[in-house]
């Protein structure tokens, strides 16, 4: 059985248009730019050895990947104020201050990095492990998860604000 629900990504107006404009950018005058880059290298004769046009060819896939992910990104979002975190509750758009394993102090924001901008706040994902862990806690609750190396490591939310961007 396969999971068809989408999850709605919070962004800011500033964020949404940043990333519309980026693909405007990519759309328009990028794919025209890497055309005529794969075109010139084209020219240059045999594609078996020819490096430009391999590395061209490249980078037309990776812009091509983050045009669909922006397609996606912008079709789903939610445009407008982060929500406000339900008398504290930890919830994407919130701003999390944690205490990792007794003694890590950590504060990012829980949510997606396209809608931190140019934030110097750390942006974990809600279905990251510490995300998913603490998603749903208040000021005081612990929790556990398994970080990427294997070990299993606590965490107790120490703070939970909304996110002013």
């Amino acid at each position: 059985m396969t999971d068809t629900t989408t999850a709605t990504t919070w962004l800011t107006q500033e964020a949404y248009d940043r990333l519309q404009a980026e693909h405007a950018h990519l759309t328009g005058p990028g794919r025209l730019e890497i055309t005529k880059r794969i075109d010139a290298a084209r020219q240059e004769g045999d594609l078996k050895e020819n490096g430009g046009y391999h590395a061209a060819k490249d980078e037309q896939g990776k812009m091509e990947a983050r045009i669909r992910q922006l397609e996606q990104l912008l079709r789903e979002a939610q445009v407008g104020q982060a929500p406000a975190a339900a008398s504290g509750v930890v919830a994407p758009g919130t701003v999390v201050t944690a205490t990792v394993n007794g003694s890590m102090k950590m504060r990012f924001l829980l949510g997606s990095r396209e809608a931190a901008g140019t934030t110097d706040l750390d942006v974990y994902s809600e279905k990251s492990p510490i995300g998913s862990a603490i998603l749903g806690k208040k000021k005081g609750d612990s929790a556990s998860y398994h970080a990427p190396n294997g070990k299993e490591l606590s965490v107790v939310v120490d703070d939970v604000e909304a996110y002013a961007g």
